[in-house]
């Protein structure tokens, strides 16, 4: 049997991204596992999802730690408790400091609801209709210290319809999330990803 790569993710809302990469996984599309689902928020669909799959949820609640760096110190011992090699953010509304990213550099992905660097940070799809965008997308990176800074590894183009609202955008928007992000986890999977820089490379192997 092939060796897979486990994932950790992280979610705060509903799970539909962690629910792309789960199906990529089960069409045997990806050769990775889930090692564990975790969210800071005790209610969030991502951990029902997940359990209704007989997957780990846990929840590291960020109000049960009195400082950012002991909330993220648990969050670290956990995925690599689970043994996670690829840690992948699927809607984490935190942004996480230098200690998690050092802790797990050049393998923590992201993707958000935007062509980066365009209109990065929240309520990117509102974002992108008040400035009269005909465009905008969205954009699996790695991360690095900033906001939305990181490396960009793939982006999808959506255009920006003049009736939209920031509701239907990021449903359009959130399809292509649904494509590119487990394409994005394949590519590392597969070791086709080269960080040069700012620059990531899609090599053949």
């Amino acid at each position: 049997m092939a060796e897979t790569t486990v994932l950790g993710i992280l979610a705060s809302g509903r799970g539909s991204n962690l629910q792309s990469i789960i199906d990529a996984i089960l069409a045997g599309k990806l050769a990775a596992e889930i090692g564990v689902v975790i969210s800071d928020k005790p209610d969030a669909n991502a951990l029902k999802r997940a359990a209704d799959l007989n997957l780990t949820a846990v929840c590291v609640d960020r109000k049960q730690y009195k400082t950012q760096q002991e909330f993220e110190q648990a969050l670290v011992n956990e995925l690599k408790l689970h043994q996670v090699e690829l840690v992948i953010l699927a809607g984490f509304m935190r942004i996480l400091s230098p200690y998690f990213v050092h802790a797990f550099a050049n393998r923590i992905m992201n993707i958000h609801p935007s062509l980066l660097p365009a209109f990065p940070g929240k309520h990117a799809q509102e974002q992108a209709i008040q400035y009269g965008a005909k465009i905008s997308g969205c954009t699996v990176h790695f991360v690095d210290e900033g906001m939305d800074s990181g490396p960009i590894i793939l982006q999808q183009a959506v255009p920006v319809m003049p009736d939209d609202t920031p509701a239907t955008l990021a449903e359009r928007i959130l399809q292509q999330e649904h494509v590119i992000y487990p394409q994005a986890i394949k590519l590392y999977i597969e070791k086709r990803l080269q960080i040069e820089g700012r620059m990531v490379k899609v090599v053949d192997r």
